[in-house]
């Protein structure tokens, strides 16, 4: 009977994955839940399957761009100006305000040496921080958090808001924890079932559950977190009015949570389908508009409560496309990207660094000029007020847009 409870259990949902993702030191918020002074929060959106980044900050003054994007190529009179040589995808009208309060920064040319074309492999570049040489099975979100809770005296935590834990919050001694609804989460630590097999736990021996041991060791754990963490998340409602896509309600979360006690450092949310292979004009469109729709809530939401100049959202895409246009109307999977940086914090705006060099490319894909980690270094030693080099592995240049 206990064997088939244990398969019931696994089928409660995200529960289970919770359970093995709760970090230990979530509980110790149930302490102390107030929020610091200038808490400095960081939200990171994937944009998954590979963004274009030269749809998306457009080089309208460069003739080699419209001749290789004949059909492809946004027209400089419906691009959304930011300088005399570039512009922004017109689906960005909210980033383009952003951008002109001086709440937005734009790098370009972004990636890493001997870049993958695969999504798979890239994005555990991107998620791990490591080389393109190397495999690492654990993330940089993560390993900040294995960084942060060695002698720290305040709880540290980062959550994802999804049904599964991204490899970018797997550290080697704590996790992040994945969840896509706080009062779902509840619910599901509440599954009498759940209960039954925590009650069950303590007649049975090590040799009982060895496979699951340590799903039995942190479950008593998560039933306590999951009802703080819906405590919390019902102690603020949001002003603004949110998109009812699936980001913007992500968004809902994140904002409602940074509002709240809980006093998190990192959020972490994927959004789209960007893996524009055909049909690109109308695909990126739609996922481009669904992200400045869900980033203009949140930081209407953020200014509102005084909150924008302690969050940093920052995105990033597992490559770029290609320059030139395929016969289908799309691009292929290519490498260096934009990524782009907002907070009411900054300290540099605008575009970090000139437009793709598109006279120079390597095999019909764009150089990098700036290395991705060199974004995380900034982040984690500048905002995360962490110790980078140790997190990341080795040292990298910092960027001054914090």
């Amino acid at each position: 009977m206990l064997i088939l409870n244990r398969r019931r259990f696994l089928q409660v949902g995200s529960l289970a994955s919770a359970s093995l993702m709760m970090p230990k030191f979530l509980k110790a918020l149930e302490k102390d839940n107030l929020v610091p002074a200038g808490n400095k929060v960081l939200v990171v959106v994937q944009l998954s399957g590979g963004n274009d980044g030269l749809n998306t900050v457009i080089p309208y003054r460069n003739d080699i761009y419209y001749r290789m994007r004949p059909t492809l190529g946004i027209q400089r009179e419906n691009a959304l100006s930011l300088t005399d040589e570039m512009g922004l995808h017109p689906a960005l009208n909210g980033l383009k305000s952003l951008y002109d309060e001086g709440s937005l920064a734009i790098m370009n040319s972004v990636g890493y040496p001997n870049p993958d074309r695969s999504h798979f492999r890239s994005m555990d570049i991107w998620q791990s921080a490591s080389t393109s040489s190397e495999n690492w099975t654990d993330g940089w979100i993560g390993r900040f958090l294995d960084a942060q809770c060695k002698g720290c005296d305040k709880p540290v935590q980062a959550l994802e808001i999804d049904d599964t834990l991204s490899l970018a919050m797997k550290g080697d001694l704590q996790k992040g924890l994945a969840l896509k609804d706080p009062d779902k989460l509840q619910a599901a630590a509440s599954d009498r079932m759940f209960r039954e097999l925590l009650q069950k736990e303590a007649g049975t021996t090590e040799d009982d559950h060895q496979p699951v041991d340590y799903l039995y060791k942190t479950m008593s754990a998560t039933v306590s977190s999951a009802s703080y963490i819906k405590e919390q998340f019902k102690a603020y409602k949001t002003k603004e009015i949110f998109p009812s896509t699936e980001l913007g309600k992500n968004m809902q979360t994140i904002a409602r949570l940074i509002m709240s006690d809980i006093s998190t450092k990192v959020y972490y949310v994927s959004h789209g389908a960007f893996d524009t292979h055909v049909n690109q004009l109308a695909a990126q469109q739609t996922q481009l508009q669904r992200l400045d729709e869900a980033i203009t809530a949140l930081t209407k939401e953020l200014k509102n409560n005084n909150r924008f100049q302690d969050v940093v959202i920052v995105t990033f895409s597992e490559f770029g496309r290609r320059v030139e246009q395929n016969a289908g109307g799309g691009t292929d999977h290519g490498t260096a990207n934009n990524m782009f940086m907002i907070s009411g914090g900054l300290k540099q705006q605008g575009l970090l660094n000139e437009a793709p060099d598109l006279g120079n490319l390597n095999e019909g894909d764009l150089q990098h000029k700036v290395d991705f980690k060199s974004v995380y270094a900034t982040l984690l030693k500048k905002w995360l007020e962490a110790d980078d080099a140790a997190i990341l592995k080795r040292q990298y240049d910092h960027l001054s847009f914090v």
